[in-house]
């Protein structure tokens, strides 16, 4: 919501909201013009000194009795959704749409960046901060606007895109859609929604995208894949492969990439060019993320070998694989601490598998720690099991209590659901108590350990506090 605050601004627009505290986000919103009031009142209508044209609100997040939206429908002031406002937002520009169950922010992210560095200015809007930008937003001057199409509640189909692409398909979000086929389908209806000159990019290691690339071929719809050559050709050979993986060196906690491209804009289809690139981030799945952006920077005008360059120098995102600080010395030297967004089961699972890639590079010994908060009641019931196994790669896991976000509690559910599936491999601690959880964690870390703090809520707060408790625990040593 503040990005596409900080773009109507841009534009020139009156912007009034509200949210429930303040905030880094709400005060620079408030230095370049906005209205913002902390709470949420029927009164915060008037803010901007007369009722606004209209009120844009959050499916997911913002309750229907929100006194503010109440007022508004009682006052006949049109409501719309953040989807809504981002695809008028888009009109008149050559929109790049990056969809999946995983890996959207990431990929969009890189997308952006490597754009830039290919000398484009690109309106933008994200779901985390890009940390070189320190913004999740921008109104450009280029013909392009890159964005995330949110799939959680069925928004990406109010989009129009030229080029789109989906990294992975995998079941989420089953409280709203309420079957895996309903989820499935969204993607159908997301490809169907490409202008007749637009272009479909998959992930051909994903069976499931790759299958959705598969339909929409046989609808007319243009489709190119990513991915490693040999699984493509082993799984997919029907799909033409615009970006082959054909080497990853992994080194210094990153990752170069060699790629084959072909049949880009303005090439022969029979066209191959080598291109290299470096992923900063470590995991397999950051670089299908880099190869996913490089082809969307390529449909969307870009020059190859400046987008490559644009991923290579890309400083990452807000809580993806974030880096927080080492410690320097004590019994736990050489330990770094990261904070990383990951909330199901297979976002867990790739930042683990990162992590544990990234020790056994070193050599140094190095253990994987993660301190997990689950998100909502129904995906730690739906998923239990698939989180457990994910936090096995965790040679010690420290699992807090549910996050519930927007769901209330549901009786005799806990965190426990999981702990007690967790593989006999991994030492586990069920941590009921937010606030005693960095000295649990601190207690678990040793010499050159990664420790992680994952999920969508409240346990970003931890990861510095996590370092701080290993950094006393070095001066006691001291001492």
């Amino acid at each position: 919501m503040s990005g596409l605050a900080r773009i109507l601004l841009a534009r020139g627009s009156q912007v009034t909201g509200s949210d429930m505290k303040d905030s880094t986000p709400v005060e620079v919103l408030r230095t370049i013009g906005a209205s913002i009031a902390v709470g949420h009142a029927a009164e915060n209508l008037t803010l901007g000194g007369q009722e606004p044209t209209c009120v844009v609100t959050s499916f997911a997040a913002i309750p229907q009795d929100n006194p503010e939206l109440v007022a508004a429908r009682e006052k006949g002031i049109e409501v719309i959704r953040r989807s809504d406002l981002l695809a008028e937002l888009m009109q008149g520009r050559r929109q790049i749409l990056l969809a999946g169950t995983h890996g959207k922010t990431s990929t969009t992210s890189l997308t952006v960046s490597a754009l830039q560095t290919a000398g484009e200015d690109p309106s933008f809007a994200i779901g985390g901060q890009l940390n070189r930008a320190g913004t999740n937003a921008h109104h450009g001057t280029g013909t392009a606007f890159v964005a995330e199409a949110d799939e959680s509640d069925a928004s990406l189909l109010r989009y129009e895109p030229d080029v789109a692409v989906v990294t992975n398909i995998e079941p989420d979000h089953l409280d709203y859609f309420g079957t895996r086929e309903a989820y499935f389908q969204v993607f159908d209806d997301f490809a169907d929604r490409l202008k007749d000159s637009g272009v479909l990019i998959v992930c051909v290691e994903d069976d499931n995208a790759a299958r959705l690339g598969r339909r929409a071929m046989q609808r007319g719809i243009t489709v190119v894949g990513y991915g490693r050559g040999d699984v493509a050709r082993a799984n997919h050979p029907d799909i033409p492969l615009g970006c082959e993986i054909v080497g990853e060196d992994v080194a210094g906690g990153g990752t170069h990439v060699t790629a084959r491209l072909q049949g880009l804009p303005g090439q022969d289809d029979q066209q191959v060019s080598e291109v290299g690139y470096g992923v900063q981030i470590p995991g397999h799945h950051m670089v299908l993320n880099a190869s996913a952006a490089l082809l969307a920077g390529a449909f969307a005008g870009g020059a190859v070998d400046k987008l490559a360059r644009g991923i290579s120098e890309f400083a990452g995102v807000r809580r993806r694989f974030d880096y927080h600080g080492t410690v320097d010395r004590g019994p736990a030297a050489g330990a770094r601490v990261y904070d990383d967004y990951a909330h199901h089961p297979t976002e867990v699972q790739a930042v683990l598998s990162a992590a544990r890639g990234q020790v056994d590079a070193e050599g140094k010994g190095g253990r994987v720690i993660a301190c997990f908060q689950p998100h909502l009641y129904s995906r730690t019931i739906e998923f239990a099991a698939e989180f457990a196994e994910a936090l096995s790669l965790a040679d010690a896991a420290v699992v807090l209590d549910i996050f519930g976000a927007r769901e209330k509690p549901v009786e005799g559910v806990t965190s426990r659901i999981i702990t007690e599936k967790i593989g006999h491999g991994t030492t586990v601690r069920f941590e009921p108590d937010f606030t005693a959880a960095p000295q649990t964690v601190a207690e678990l870390v040793g010499e050159h350990d990664i420790v992680l703090t994952v999920g969508a809520g409240s346990v970003t707060m931890l990861a510095d506090e996590i370092l701080d408790a290993l950094n006393q625990r070095a001066e006691e040593a001291a001492d």
